[in-house]
């Protein structure tokens, strides 16, 4: 087995730079990170797959790590349409027809994106959390106390000072949230640190904050992506094979009822609470997400 390969591809706004794993000629698997992380999340998984024989894509996303803007005058957006729109233009630059998809957080909604609107592109998905698509429309509605208190890093976000706090203090503030979000993932200095560098992107703060305002309706999506964002709107179904992994002690968002994935997945294979496991589920389970996409990817 190859080594992994660091490289970067013109992919529509973006110059993508990803870790390929495997033959080059494997069926394709996409592994997407969340926020805050980058492509360390998926290294339990990534070798794993590239020794079953996939060709295993790790890409970091918009404002992370070395991925960079081809204009500058391009709005730096972190909305859910951009996400997907980044994913597609990925697959399309790699001449990758269909893959696996697996991803959670930010890279959960870019998959459920692609997923949901071009599902030809898309042999199957391994889904953290569940649907991934906001609901903008229905966004200002209050959830119950508990929940509004795990989002107190949202409300910090849409505010100035927010914004200056997370330019000033990326590198803290991160890490008290993978402590936050994962209370029983036991990590070391080195491992944050390697990947707290990817928060060093210059587009970093610019486009986390937008994408904490743009799913509010506080500020304006970029043109470009409209068109998605209309018809993410409309909250579509996701007929293509998947399964839900969910952490029991997620942080962020604790894992749905029983039957609740239902009514977004038409062809729904599992869905999986995982114990003592938080919301940086890759990495403090990866043999699950191996395991998932095997079986996403055998014979039906």
């Amino acid at each position: 087995m190859r080594r992994a390969l660091i490289r970067g591809v013109r992919a529509g706004q973006l110059e993508i730079f990803h870790a390929e794993h495997g033959p080059a000629d494997g069926a394709p698997v996409v592994l997407l990170h969340g926020y805050p992380d980058d492509i360390h999340a998926w290294d339990g998984v990534a070798p794993a797959l590239a020794a079953s024989g996939f060709r295993v894509i790790v890409p970091w996303l918009r404002g992370h790590g070395p991925t960079q803007f081809l204009d500058a005058a391009t709005q730096r957006s972190g909305e859910q349409a951009a996400l997907g729109a980044d994913l597609l233009a990925l697959l399309e630059a790699l001449s990758i027809r269909q893959a696996l998809l697996a991803g959670y957080d930010w890279g959960g909604r870019a998959c459920c994106v692609v997923a949901a609107l071009w599902p030809e592109r898309v042999r199957g998905l391994v889904t953290v959390g569940g649907y991934n698509i906001q609901n903008i429309a229905a966004a200002g509605a209050p959830a119950d106390p508990g929940q509004e208190l795990r989002y107190w890093y949202q409300w910090y976000f849409c505010t100035p000072r927010g914004e200056a706090g997370l330019a000033a203090n990326r590198v803290a503030l991160h890490r008290l949230l993978w402590r936050l979000w994962s209370p029983e993932y036991r990590f070391d200095d080195a491992t944050y640190s390697a990947t707290a560098a990817s928060f060093d992107n210059p587009d970093h703060v610019a486009v986390v904050i937008h994408s904490y305002r743009h799913r509010y309706g506080l500020v304006a999506g970029d043109p470009a992506h409209a068109a998605v964002e209309a018809r993410l709107a409309r909250q579509p179904r996701i007929t293509v094979p998947t399964i839900v992994l969910e952490g029991a002690s997620d942080g962020v968002t604790p894992p749905a009822p029983v039957g609740a994935h239902a009514r977004h997945f038409t062809n729904l294979r599992g869905a999986r609470v995982l114990e003592h496991v938080g919301h940086f589920l890759p990495r403090e389970a990866p043999e699950a997400a191996v395991a998932a996409l095997r079986e996403l990817a055998a014979p039906a």
